[in-house]
């Protein structure tokens, strides 16, 4: 494992609000932007097509069903991408830590999209997504939110604005507010898994209607 991505290494840095990426070459940077992306939890949209789609259990929504598989195709692009074989064999091992997880949306057996990210306390910080078919990782993500509520976390940290995120009210603040939120949800008691060491159960099941 690269000495820079050893898990101690990497959750001090997650705590600090600073992440790291990869170059097109494998070379390891570390980021902390200014402004920083979030989606308040509490101001969280859906549009009402995307909301009937996960009311109906058009997917099922697992959480750490298969989280190699999903880094995997997030590290799948055909322009690129920041995640290089030594980012996923850490975050690999932070999964097995219990301090990094995935979110799946999966059409019966077949993984359909899905996302990944990092847990600390009552902070989320989302990494990636993928898709397979259409609205999978927008499922995800709602199915992501709706945990993350129920645990009480407080802070989903984006890290970029897009378009895309910014359809579901993802907002830009500065990076000292960034800092005071973070501290805040650090500090929250909270478990991603639970009860603790066991994966949630699924939040919806059934097929995908066009």
């Amino acid at each position: 494992m690269h000495p820079d991505l050893v898990p101690e290494r990497l959750l001090a840095a997650y705590a600090i609000g600073i992440f790291p990426m990869a170059d097109d070459q494998g070379e390891l940077h570390w980021l902390a932007p200014d402004p920083r992306a979030i989606i308040e939890l509490e101001a969280f949209k859906v549009s009402r097509s995307l909301r009937t789609l996960h009311s109906r259990g058009v997917l099922a929504i697992t959480f750490d069903r298969a989280f190699d598989a999903v880094i995997d195709e997030c590290a799948d692009r055909p322009e690129g991408t920041w995640i290089s074989d030594e980012i996923k064999e850490a975050y690999c091992h932070l999964n097995r830590l219990g301090f990094a997880h995935s979110v799946e949306a999966w059409r019966d057996d077949q993984l359909a999209g899905g996302l990944y990210g990092v847990a600390i306390g009552g902070a989320f910080f989302g990494e990636s997504m993928f898709f397979r078919e259409s609205n999978a990782s927008k499922i995800a993500l709602v199915g992501l939110v709706e945990h993350l509520r129920e645990q009480g976390c407080t802070l989903l940290d984006v890290q970029f604005i897009t378009e895309h995120l910014r359809q579901f009210g993802a907002v830009e603040i500065s990076r000292v507010v960034y800092e005071q939120r973070l501290s805040r949800a650090l500090r929250q008691d909270c478990s991603f898994l639970d009860p603790p060491g066991q994966p949630p159960q699924p939040m919806s099941k059934g097929k995908e209607r066009d």
